[in-house]
């Protein structure tokens, strides 16, 4: 006997968790409108509607979102630069560079 692995909260949905966490994440991550993750799914030969991740957006979106939102930068966040070029009034100053890279890019 095959014991059924779904999760609980996507219970009665036609399409696996992975296929639906994944619609709602292209949603709620970029700026993608339904029509769009709709035609993004098709691309990769899911058929589903723009109404159903509508639903799905509804029902899970809020539960991604926080997560999401978890993983962004905070402002205190540290960032590393490898190396910052800035070109000003047509001369290009640079950290880190060598000297041919410089004069690649002025």
């Amino acid at each position: 006997m095959m014991k059924n692995s779904r999760h609980p909260r996507y219970a009665r949905h036609r399409f696996p968790a992975e296929v639906i966490s994944h619609a709602v994440w292209l949603y709620f991550r970029f700026p993608l409108s339904l029509r769009m993750v709709e035609g993004m799914l098709a691309a990769r030969g899911i058929l589903v509607s723009h109404k159903t991740v509508r639903q799905w957006a509804l029902k899970f979106g809020q539960r991604i979102a926080t997560q999401i939102r978890r993983r962004l930068p905070a402002p205190g966040d540290k960032w590393h630069l490898d190396e910052v070029v800035i070109s000003t009034a047509g001369r290009v100053r640079g950290g880190g560079g060598n000297l041919l890279t410089r004069r690649v890019l002025g």
